[in-house]
């Protein structure tokens, strides 16, 4: 096994720490950097760019903290789906990466990851490796903004041998012990009214966020070039197997054009309201009617992580029950 030096932003966080320990567990050595906060008014790559540019302090830190690190990842971010304050949102999620992969350049750094989230994708049918975007709200469009603009520095790049490989690894709906959105989904999950719409067969882009810190670890230390996005793989998880492991309860089958009706009507009120519950209504969706990934780079190349999640949910499902008790 080949060992690297990792710099890691974000290490402290929910993703980030998952990450740390399964790299060290693969004999990485981690050096985790203090992620700047920032914020962004930049809703163009241009602007965005132009705006990184600037910020002669904030790449001078970034690319001192680099320094003798083989990859760079990025764990760092607001995972903040339901946040409307752009600024901080932008800043975080697209202006931080931009300064990563330039800092990276101007080091001996040979790959930089970034962390983003399938969101940017919105409702497509089938999630996937393209950089197709379809955000839907202001954290999916932060998300969707930090991608295009390192999408840009990588074909930018890709005559100077010298420049390190950026790649985007789109993070699915991760779950994990003490995240907030595991939790709501077990409350969901063990209530009267958990359900999924027609049979409950459908997949879904729900997984654990120890598959994501494995396939991250494989992903950083693959020998060959990585492409310009990866997605986190598939875990074999359906509509509803996710909610009897969170639940520990046979969800109700709603008809789906129920489901359908609801959800576009509640789509509706949101924009009416300056789509203030784009997000809230977007994860009844894929509870209800899931979403399926196309196989990608992980299958291709045998990187497919341990199936963790209904592990995972079931271990959310006992820590909410013993909380309720104490």
């Amino acid at each position: 096994m080949t060992s690297r030096t990792w710099a890691v932003l974000g290490a402290t966080g929910f993703v980030g720490s998952a990450t740390v320990a399964r790299l060290q567990a693969d004999g990485q050595r981690v050096v985790p950097v203090a992620a700047p906060r920032l914020a962004s008014g930049a809703h163009t790559v241009h602007h965005l760019l132009q705006q990184a540019g600037r910020l002669e302090s904030v790449l001078d830190y970034l690319a001192e903290s680099f320094a003798g690190a083989d990859v760079v990842l990025n764990a760092a971010g607001l995972a903040a789906p339901d946040q409307r304050h752009e600024e901080s949102l932008i800043g975080a999620n697209a202006l931080l990466p931009v300064l990563v992969a330039l800092a990276a350049r101007r080091t001996s750094v040979r790959r930089v990851l970034h962390v983003s989230s399938a969101a940017v994708q919105g409702d497509v049918d089938v999630l996937d490796e393209t950089p197709t975007v379809r955000p839907f709200s202001p954290y999916s469009f932060s998300k969707a903004l930090g991608e295009s603009a390192l999408l840009k520095l990588r074909r930018d790049w890709v005559d100077d041998p010298d420049a390190p490989g950026v790649t985007v690894l789109r993070a699915t709906s991760v779950q994990g012990s003490g995240r907030r959105t595991t939790a709501r989904l077990v409350r969901f999950a063990s209530s009267p009214v958990s359900s999924v719409a027609g049979d409950g067969a459908a997949h879904t882009p729900v997984t654990s966020v120890h598959a994501l810190a494995e396939f991250t670890s494989r992903a950083g230390r693959h020998a060959g070039t990585l492409p310009p996005v990866v997605l986190q793989p598939w875990e074999g998880a359906t509509t509803a197997s996710i909610l009897r492991d969170a639940g520990r309860r046979e969800p109700l089958r709603l008809p789906a054009p129920l489901c359908r009706l609801v959800v576009d009507t509640a789509f509706g009120l949101s924009a009416l309201a300056g789509h203030r519950w784009h997000g809230l209504v977007r994860r009844l969706e894929v509870t209800w009617f899931g979403q399926r990934q196309a196989r990608g780079w992980a299958e291709e190349h045998d990187a497919v992580p341990e199936p963790r999640i209904g592990e995972v949910l079931r271990q959310a499902h006992l820590a909410a029950g013993r909380r309720r008790r104490g």
